[in-house]
């Protein structure tokens, strides 16, 4: 167990506030949410810095525990302030979230912004049935009878492809199969016409007909809502359907960033090189196996010195690179930012001859 105190660890000093991107929906800059624990400060989210404008999809990838769900409940508040430590900015149209009152962001969550979680089995309440839970969450923030609030739910289950939605909606949530409850959890969401849908691996144990049905639904509705779209994955296939540009994450921090189409076409760091080696691919006939990313991901209350992905890396410490010493900068280039300490040319370099033709 480690010796240090988590209560007295020092935080960063916050910078001082600019205000909102004016052509972003959504500003987040410098979030950080740590949780102190008897073995040490959890460093989940460490740093991370995007923008999200409405009607387009930000992508955000990873390994399991690199901080991707973190990050969405904290921009939703769901963190409990007694057991994170929280900073940074999340402007949401002009209004900054960390610094507002909980019941602010409880005013806002559901109507404003809303989010589909990856289990909706487990995010249902099981004694409850799907029309009451929406009905609640419509009336929450609208002052409606129930007739007119299950009317609502019951065009919302019709509109995400529940079959007979006025018999369904008194059904409880163990009685719909697993792609009806991610449905019904949608609809949940969307009852608001919320303007930020934070989507949290939504098919996660799908097979993959009812992955491309959700999927397809999450579009159609985000065009008719016109909706900014948070997807939160770790399947590749996910963000190339869906996203228009993609965040990488790896411990806790941004080590990669920008359009979905450079990040598949030209990425340029390492542990992304690793993603894309590792996902099968449908569109050619594969005759090597899939290159698994050597090693595992780091712990998030001891991350490795200097670069955290150095330990997996297979091009760490050339030409005396500070990859153990040095923490890298997301470096802006001109069409998106990479960490890492590789100079820019050897990087296209090494992904021209080494890594694009085993892709």
């Amino acid at each position: 167990m480690s010796s240090t105190n988590p209560l007295t660890t020092t935080e960063p000093v916050p910078g001082p506030r600019r205000g909102p991107d004016p052509a972003a929906f959504l500003d987040v800059r410098d979030l950080r949410i740590h949780f102190p624990t008897d073995d040490g400060l959890v460093k989940a989210v460490d740093g991370i810095s995007f923008t999200l404008e409405r009607g387009r999809t930000l992508g955000i990838v990873g390994e399991s525990g690199s901080g991707k769900s973190v990050t969405s409940l904290g921009i939703l508040g769901l963190h409990r302030r007694e057991h994170a430590r929280v900073s940074g900015e999340v402007w949401l149209d002009g209004e900054e979230l960390i610094s507002a009152s909980p019941e602010r962001v409880r005013q806002l969550r559901g109507q404003r912004m809303a989010m589909i979680f990856q289990d909706p089995l487990t995010a249902m309440h099981p004694y409850f049935t799907v029309g009451a839970q929406i009905v609640e969450a419509y009336r929450v923030h609208h002052r409606v009878s129930k007739a007119v609030a299950r009317k609502r739910a019951v065009d919302l289950l019709g509109r995400v492809g529940i079959p007979q939605p006025a018999k369904r909606v008194d059904d409880y949530p163990h009685q719909f199969s697993g792609g009806m409850r991610q449905r019904a959890m949608i609809a949940m969401a969307l009852v608001n016409n919320p303007d930020l849908l934070i989507a949290d691996e939504p098919t996660t144990a799908l097979d993959v007909t009812v992955q491309a049905q959700i999927l397809d639904l999450i579009r159609d509705l985000q065009e008719e809502f016109g909706s900014a779209v948070l997807m939160i994955t770790h399947d590749l296939g996910v963000v190339a359907e869906l996203a228009d540009d993609i965040l990488v994450m790896y411990g806790g921090r941004c080590v990669e960033e920008g359009s979905a189409q450079t990040l598949f076409r030209r990425p340029e760091h390492p542990y992304t090189w690793g993603l894309l080696g590792s996902m099968p691919r449908v569109d050619r006939e594969t005759r090597d196996r899939l290159i698994p990313i050597k090693g595992t991901p780091p712990s998030l209350i001891n991350l490795p010195s200097g670069c955290a992905f150095h330990p997996r890396c297979p091009y760490q410490g050339r030409d005396g690179i500070p990859c153990r010493t040095e923490v890298p900068s997301l470096a802006q280039g001109s069409d998106h930012g990479v960490a890492c300490h590789i100079a820019p040319a050897e990087r296209r370099r090494i992904f021209a001859e080494d890594i694009a033709p085993a892709l």
